[in-house]
């Protein structure tokens, strides 16, 4: 047998992993762990830890929402959204039994995320689902694809910070507009009617994301039944999880959250608090906006970043997602694309509609969608309709701007 053929023999083995990058992102959370433990309770480091697995299951299990959403409209190919709604089947079945008996299980000072319905979540959602389709990424997404070296999404994030910020200055004038309370099904439904009508909701959607995809292509792709492609142990490490996992981790982190912080899991509040941070280290007096005389904000502004239990986890995403990615031999791949002009003003657009979008909203798809209907918030529905309407326009938008289909 010559060198060739037996070469032809050996098995792929795929991108080894990056030490530079592995060890990098090992020190780094070392590093922040110590220093949380100087500045904050001991609960923040275990909340570190909990961002960092968020960020390994994101980028192992490629859990984006954005290329989800895009995928049914434009392939009809229903795989990312029907994964979606098993996540969210899996959190409800995990959030709405603990929420609604948490004095019975002794669990006091824990809540959902809940907000109100009017005008500003209705624009604030819509804006994101438009943006997030011409940035490239949602809450999540940015982070983990930014912790893995994606230059295109670092410009995303910069300017999701910028949008940010100015939400927070508007915020209390879309609130002003009409509007209701938070409605919390749990309270109003109790916890089994709750839990039954969420499940046979989230059914119907995802019976009927597999029927245009079966109309479309005469059969439903198995993505949720994939198996790994290699052994249990090299997956988990190297990735690439099947669906299946990366919604099992999601919700279970997620809940894991929500005992260890008192609520559920949210990305986007960081992002605001970050640039009024950068202002005011420039001089600019944030009090100026109401925003940031409310009691958690003004709190958090005061606070190093170190304390804020929104900061820590993004913190600990963006350092998971950069190990999972030197693990699996593939930090930086994307930044070695080139960057056009139009890709880049997309980028911008995207992140600035993002971050206005996300603070008008009450969050992301993560804050708003996932944690929301997680916690049996009517917001959280509502969300979710209306981002998707914005995502149809996206998506329409990005041949203007030199973005695939």
């Amino acid at each position: 047998m010559n060198m060739a053929a037996a070469a032809s023999t050996i098995p792929d083995q795929g991108p080894r992993a990056d030490r530079f990058i592995v060890i990098t992102a090992a020190i780094g959370l070392v590093l922040m762990a110590g220093l949380i433990s100087l500045e904050a309770p001991i609960d923040r480091v275990w909340l570190l830890l909990i961002g960092t697995g968020l960020g390994i299951a994101l980028y192992h299990a490629a859990f984006g929402f954005t290329a989800g959403w895009r995928n049914l409209v434009t392939e009809r190919r229903s795989g990312g959204l029907r994964a979606q709604m098993v996540l969210l089947a899996i959190a409800s079945v995990l959030f709405i039994p603990v929420l609604g008996f948490a004095d019975s299980l002794g669990l006091t000072g824990i809540s959902g995320t809940l907000a109100p319905v009017g005008i500003s979540l209705v624009v604030g959602s819509f804006l994101f689902g438009f943006g997030m389709q011409l940035g490239g990424g949602c809450g999540s997404g940015t982070l983990f694809t930014v912790g893995a070296g994606n230059l295109r999404m670092m410009i995303t994030l910069i300017t999701f910070i910028a949008g940010s910020v100015l939400g927070t200055m508007h915020l209390p004038a879309w609130l002003a507009m009409p509007g209701v309370d938070p409605v919390n099904l749990i309270e109003s439904l109790g916890v089994g009617p709750t839990l039954a009508l969420q499940l046979v909701l989230i059914g119907l959607l995802a019976a009927g994301f597999a029927a245009l995809e079966r109309r479309r292509h005469g059969h439903v792709a198995r993505v949720l039944q994939a198996r790994p492609e290699s052994g249990i142990v090299t997956t988990l490490i190297q990735g690439r999880w099947p669906l299946l996992w990366g919604a099992l981790a999601l919700a279970l982190l997620n809940l894991a959250t929500l005992l260890v912080s008192g609520y559920p899991w949210g990305i986007t509040f960081a992002f605001g608090l970050w640039g009024a941070k950068i202002l005011q280290a420039f001089g600019v007096d944030m009090a100026q906006w109401s925003f940031w005389t409310w009691d958690y904000p003004s709190l958090a502004l005061k606070d190093s970043l170190l304390v804020n239990v929104v900061s820590v986890m993004n913190f600990g995403l963006l350092l998971g997602a950069m190990l999972a990615a030197g693990l699996a031999g593939r930090f930086n791949q994307a930044s070695r694309r080139t960057l056009g002009t139009r890709s880049v003003i997309a980028a911008i657009v995207g992140g600035l509609s993002m971050g206005y979008g996300a603070r008008l909203g009450f969050g992301c798809n993560i804050g708003a969608m996932f944690s929301g209907i997680a916690s049996a918030s009517l917001h959280g529905w509502i969300w979710f309709a209306c981002a998707f309407a914005g995502s149809l326009v996206g998506i329409r938008a990005r041949p203007w701007f030199g973005l695939a289909g």
